[in-house]
């Protein structure tokens, strides 16, 4: 370990101080030359006392592009010795840390529009951004500054005139505290549902399903706000959407046809590449989407494609303790998708010509390969109509073959994390789908998920925790991490009827309140009150790929009064959502669960 003045570029073999983390993305860090401070007192202090800027870069455990620029720079001596020298340099999970991450992603997308991960703020002491990035190559190529000139050029600022630096970050933090919780009070407009269900249309690809271009995301709330449309109003456009959406999603790379289960999005608009992460939360919502369109069309192969992706999640992320870990990497071996892809003769060396033929024949293997000489799995071209069922009973033996035979390569990396947040909604969806088909294994692993969170995150204050790693549980939990898992409860007490889980989700729902509320029914504070101080406290009301934290609040409570008949929960949902109600009108595809709450549609 590094004494604590040193600026030296330390001995590779010597661990800094992410040796003592939890994360295992703070681990992966952990032999870097740089000298990583976890975010701490310890990093603050020294920032201060030593009038150095902060490094804030905040990423997660199978991120891609966290992985590059860890090769290509944090693993890198000249870029070690710019940090080590100038700055305090800070690594954050931002799984581990979502309350930092939301702080500094509401900097990022004020001050840049959008963001993603890895990302890079330059802050005063104090913790106030001045400079914000995302990937930043070592050196400046092709118009995009490198990391090296970037700090040597930010650390001449900061030790010419620091005060003007100071005085803009000020600036700044002002803006962004308006813009952090800039919402606007109103009634839900009464044609709010036709509105979004006309904006979805108008960015609905007719040719490939989904919203938008490339990069598209799979969109859970999109799907499962047209599927309550078309409950409601029995529209077929919106039911049509949907469904074609979904078939060419598992007809697509985005579905691994091997082991099943969904990658993150797709880079190109017909689903053929994926960004090759598998996350428990897209998958959880995903199931839930699937399932929701089985229930109302009745459609088996719905219902299929649910239990693919029920049979990923219990297979590769389930603990031995019955919760479930949160995420399998991109890469192997340092290649994004290595895992994934064939070659044109791996089946028929494995197979032999007639069912390796077969195989490839089907799902799209070729000589020139679809992807960087590669082949992804895909049935793009296939008719899933038309299948011949000999071949399909085929096809079905060959895949349990290739599974065995892909495993035998190196495996992705698990982030063994278990969130709260994520349980909940895997813990929702296996209990609705359970509830649905009459299938009693899938409830029995939602109430043995809900029982592992219950003994070991729950701490002896009932204060909900949020992160259990090896053994321990730590963090007192989010209000994502209160919102999904009250809902994984309710779904759970629908499925069985055990009032244990009622009253948990009851107990659970007025601490949320209490926790996490602004004591006027105004929405919900995205950190609780027993939690750090942060720079910022946000409000988060915007749904992302991660459905906000007071949409799902919002959910838990018209299902408890629809469940108990208690005037209180529908009061105050009506109060929150009212508190928001006009930015709901102006811009409702960002408010959807919240919408979907009005008409109790996935509680």
């Amino acid at each position: 370990m590094l004494s604590e003045g040193s600026d030296a570029v330390p001995d590779a073999n010597i661990p800094n101080r992410l040796i003592n983390g939890k994360s295992p993305y703070l681990l992966q860090h952990a032999y870097n030359p740089v000298q990583w401070y976890p975010w701490g007192e310890e990093a603050l202090t020294k920032a201060r006392s030593e009038n150095k800027p902060l490094f804030i870069s905040i990423g997660y455990s199978v991120c891609h592009w966290c992985h590059v620029m860890n090769r290509e720079s944090f693993d890198d001596n000249d870029v070690a010795d710019v940090l080590n020298k100038h700055f305090i340099p800070i690594k954050v999970d931002r799984e581990e840390r979502p309350d930092i991450d939301k702080v500094y992603m509401t900097f990022a997308e004020a001050m840049m529009g959008s963001a993603g991960w890895p990302l890079n703020v330059i802050a005063t002491p104090e913790g106030k951004p001045f400079y914000i990035g995302t990937y930043f190559p070592k050196t400046t190529k092709n118009r995009m500054m490198g990391i090296i000139d970037l700090l040597n050029t930010l650390s001449t600022i900061w030790q010419k005139n620091n005060k003007k630096v100071i005085d803009e970050s000020n600036h700044i933090f002002t803006e962004v505290q308006k813009y952090s919780d800039d919402s606007k009070a109103g009634n839900v407009d009464a044609t709010i549902f036709d509105t979004v269900k006309d904006v979805l249309e108008n960015l609905y690809d007719k040719k490939h399903g989904g919203f938008g271009t490339s990069p598209k995301f799979p969109m859970p709330q999109y799907l499962l706000y047209l599927l309550n449309y078309h409950e409601m109003k029995f529209d077929e456009s919106a039911l049509n959407i949907v469904e074609t959406t979904l078939v060419n999603m598992y007809k697509g790379g985005i579905f691994d046809h091997i082991g099943y289960g969904f990658f993150r999005y797709s880079v190109d608009e017909k689903w053929l590449v994926p960004h090759f992460e598998k996350m428990l939360y897209d998958n959880a919502l995903m199931s839930l989407v699937y399932i929701k369109a089985y229930e109302i069309t009745k459609k088996d192969f719905y219902m299929e494609v649910a239990n693919k992706i029920y049979e990923f999640i219990i297979r590769d992320l389930l603990a031995d303790n019955g919760g479930f870990y949160s995420s399998l990497d991109a890469d192997t071996e340092g290649v994004e998708g290595k895992y994934y892809l064939f070659d044109y003769d791996e089946a028929l060396d494995l197979l032999g010509e007639e069912w390796g033929g077969l195989f490839n024949r089907y799902y799209d293997i070729t000589e020139k390969g679809n992807f960087e000489g590669k082949n992804i799995p895909n049935l793009l071209n296939v008719s899933l109509e038309n299948m011949d069922a000999n071949d399909s009973a085929i096809l079905d033996s060959i895949l349990q073959m290739l599974i065995t035979y892909r495993g035998k390569r190196v495996n992705p990396h698990r982030d063994e994390k278990i969130l709260t947040s994520w349980n909940g909604l895997i813990i929702g969806s296996l209990a609705y789908a359970g509830r649905l088909l009459g299938n009693k294994f899938y409830i029995k692993k939602a109430v043995e998920a809900a029982d592992f969170v219950i003994s070991k995150s729950i701490d002896e204050n009932g204060n909900l925790l949020s992160t259990h790693i090896n053994g321990s549980s730590y963090n007192y939990g989010y209000l994502e991490d209160y919102a999904f898992f009250i809902y994984g409860l309710i779904n759970i007490y629908k499925a069985n009827l055990d009032d244990k889980y009622l009253d948990i989700a009851k107990k659970l729902t007025d601490d949320m309140l209490d926790i996490f509320g602004d004591g006027e029914n105004k929405g919900l504070y995205f950190y609780g009150k027993y939690s750090e101080k942060l720079v910022l406290r946000p409000k988060e009301y915007y749904d992302g790929a991660i459905p906000s934290g007071n949409g799902f609040a919002l959910i838990d409570l018209m299902s408890l009064f629809v469940l108990t008949g208690e005037e209180r929960y529908a009061n105050i949902h009506n109060e929150m959502i009212h508190s928001f109600g006009e930015s709901i009108n102006t811009n409702p595809l960002t408010y959807l669960y919240s919408v979907m709450s009005l008409n109790n549609f996935i509680g």
